[in-house]
């Protein structure tokens, strides 16, 4: 040690005072490094405060959009029909009506035109073979024409071919016809008549029938069907 001192005082005065400043530099800047350190990590804290980070937070749902769309109407209850109540027209009793039990013939001549339904016949007028649904009896123009039984007159018109028409309602799904009457009946629909009674007269207006001698076309019909009207009538004297 004694020989380090020596050494020291033997160096020169200018050498000792180099190695002076620089010992006293390396303690400053050590200094001032311990400084920098020290006063980044130790600055004044009011109060701890804790910040928790929370972790894979879930996101809110988005709220749905809300339709601008009006509200749908509700259905109003169908409402429940009345019951029909079928109102059935019922008939007068068979005893209130005119019913015939015997026919008369409406007039009495000889048969010009049988009854044919299924055997045709030459027809004059209309220059062809046909049927004939009926029976074609002579007489006068303007002979008087009478119901064959008692009944209700059904029908009063006039016919394209068959001229003008009068139909009666015997009971018993029977029905009388007569055609080729001449001018207005003398009966109406809806009247009651008795067997005997004048109808009307024999005329010219069938078109169909216009070639024959002058005669009343008569027809029957049962059940709908056409009948031979000679089944229903008496003997002629």
């Amino acid at each position: 040690m004694r020989d380090k001192f020596q050494q020291l005082g033997g160096m020169t005065g200018k050498g000792f005072y180099i190695v002076l400043v620089l010992c006293m530099a390396v303690i400053a800047v050590s200094g001032y490094q311990i400084y920098r350190v020290s006063n980044r990590t130790a600055q004044p804290v009011a109060g701890e405060i804790e910040v928790v980070v929370p972790l894979n937070t879930p996101r809110p749902a988005p709220t749905p959009a809300v339709s601008a769309q009006a509200p749908a109407e509700t259905p109003r209850p169908t409402p429940t029909p009345p019951p029909v109540v079928e109102t059935v027209a019922t008939e007068p009793e068979i005893k209130d009506k005119p019913v015939a039990t015997t026919y008369v013939w409406p007039v009495k001549g000889e048969i010009l035109a049988d009854f044919s339904l299924e055997v045709q016949a030459f027809d004059v007028t209309m220059g062809d073979w046909r049927t004939h649904d009926g029976i074609d009896i002579a007489a006068a123009l303007g002979t008087e024409v009478r119901a064959t039984g008692n009944g209700t007159v059904i029908g009063v018109y006039e016919d394209d071919l068959m001229g003008t028409t009068v139909v009666i309602d015997h009971g018993n799904n029977i029905t009388s016809l007569y055609a080729n009457l001449a001018g207005t009946p003398t009966v109406t629909e809806g009247q009651p008549v008795e067997a005997g009674a004048i109808i009307g007269a024999v005329g010219k207006t069938a078109k169909a029938e216009s070639k024959r001698n002058d005669h009343l076309h008569f027809e029957m019909t049962k059940d709908g069907a056409a009948v031979d009207p000679i089944n229903y009538m008496p003997k002629q004297n």
